[in-house]
């Protein structure tokens, strides 16, 4: 089989996503499946439909119609400001998009009449993250240029928290989105059925005690696919946090020294060697690397210790020398994921429900190199 590789069991993955989406809907709040970090995998995108989710999210369009060319006939949104060169694209394949921008919200609609069609559109509101988002104090202006544009559908209002400036989505920024929402329906006399309250940041407030207000739509990508909440990377009792791993094989197994010899100066990506002389060890060579993966978001089995990375080898300590051919798996973060999924050397299996076995990636999922580190996960 292919290496390096990814696998995902989409068997632990359909439980994250049916677990949380059942815990949710006894709160009224409805989940949008986001896959961005698996780039475009329609298997990925069945598993989160037949799981119970509402739609599935996603911040390219590249991807979106990937899915649609694999015959995936869900609800999708794009859940990043489109851009205004796309227009065309996003109403031909989303039902719906999250915008800002009056421009693009002009563009967005004279696609949609051009295409006898209406596209919807979720509003974004900036509550103190500092990334996409209007103003409140714009809010107003905007919502009546939307109600304006023949090709849109206001459908609801958004936020997004806990992503560039790691703002808390608490009950306070819950109730501020619930305040602006009730304030447009008030004074355009229309209803707004989406309140997009954020990504899994707000599955602490959501699945506890907090007052969430109008929230009724969460955006779910890193507690779906890692088990995990991004706001202190803790796992989430009841989810898999083992679904994927990346898997590398040794190219090299040596005794050396821990200490480089020679006139030292920067190593290929900027970094200096510091390391403390621990005599002897055994280090092993993965054919891995920084193109393919964040090394530091990697987490290592037992016994096993990442020393450093380059482009293309991740070198590794173990106790006893490894047989040159063999692999060792490790559990990535959502940046680790992410750059494996978009790198064109590393290759996605699938395990199924109820099977051990994997099964390679199709080609339904375009393969282009992509970001090198994402700070932020769902809501893109």
């Amino acid at each position: 089989m292919s290496l390096p590789r990814l696998e995902a069991d989409l068997g632990k993955i359909g439980h994250n996503a049916r677990t949380l989406a059942g815990r949710l809907s006894g709160r009224g709040i409805g989940v949008t499946g986001v896959i961005k970090a698996m780039l475009g995998a329609p298997e990925v995108a069945r598993t989160l439909i037949d799981a119970g989710v509402t739609s599935i999210g996603d911040a390219r369009i590249e991807n979106l119609e990937s899915l649609r060319r694999a015959g995936i006939d869900a609800r999708m949104v794009l859940i990043r400001s489109p851009m205004i060169s796309q227009a065309a694209r996003v109403v031909a394949t989303a039902e719906a998009s999250f915008n800002t921008e009056p421009d693009v919200l002009t563009a967005l609609s004279e696609a949609a009449d051009a295409l006898g069609t209406v596209h919807e559109v979720i509003l974004m509101v900036e509550l103190g993250d500092l990334r996409e988002g209007i103003m409140p104090d714009d809010l107003d202006d905007v919502v009546d240029m939307v109600l304006r544009l023949s090709g849109l559908r206001l459908v609801g209002l958004g936020t997004n928290l806990a992503c560039r400036s790691g703002v808390v989505p608490d009950a306070t920024k819950m109730a501020e989105l619930s305040a602006l929402t009730a304030h447009v329906e008030q004074s355009f006399g229309i209803d707004l059925p989406v309140v997009s309250g954020g990504n899994s940041g707000n599955l602490d407030g959501a699945l506890g005690t907090d007052e969430l207000g109008r929230i009724n739509d969460l955006r779910l990508g890193e507690s779906i696919l890692l088990g995990r909440e991004p706001l202190h990377r803790r796992s989430i009792p009841g989810l898999y946090d083992d679904a994927i791993t990346i898997v590398a094989e040794v190219i090299e197994s040596k005794l050396k020294p821990t200490v480089p010899w020679g006139e030292i100066a920067q190593g290929a990506f900027g970094e200096v060697d510091t390391a403390a002389d621990r005599g002897m060890i055994v280090q092993s060579i993965l054919a891995i690397g920084r193109q393919d993966v964040d090394p530091d978001g990697l987490n290592p089995p037992p016994d096993t210790e990442i020393l450093s990375a380059s482009s293309d080898h991740l070198v590794i300590a173990t106790p006893e020398l490894r047989p040159i051919g063999s692999t060792v798996a490790f559990a990535p973060n959502y940046s680790a994921l992410l750059r494996a999924m978009t790198s064109p050397f590393v290759t996605p299996v699938w395990r199924l429900p109820g099977d051990r076995s994997t099964v390679p990636s199709g080609d339904s999922s375009p393969r282009a190199p992509g970001p090198a580190r994402s700070h932020c996960h769902e809501a893109s």
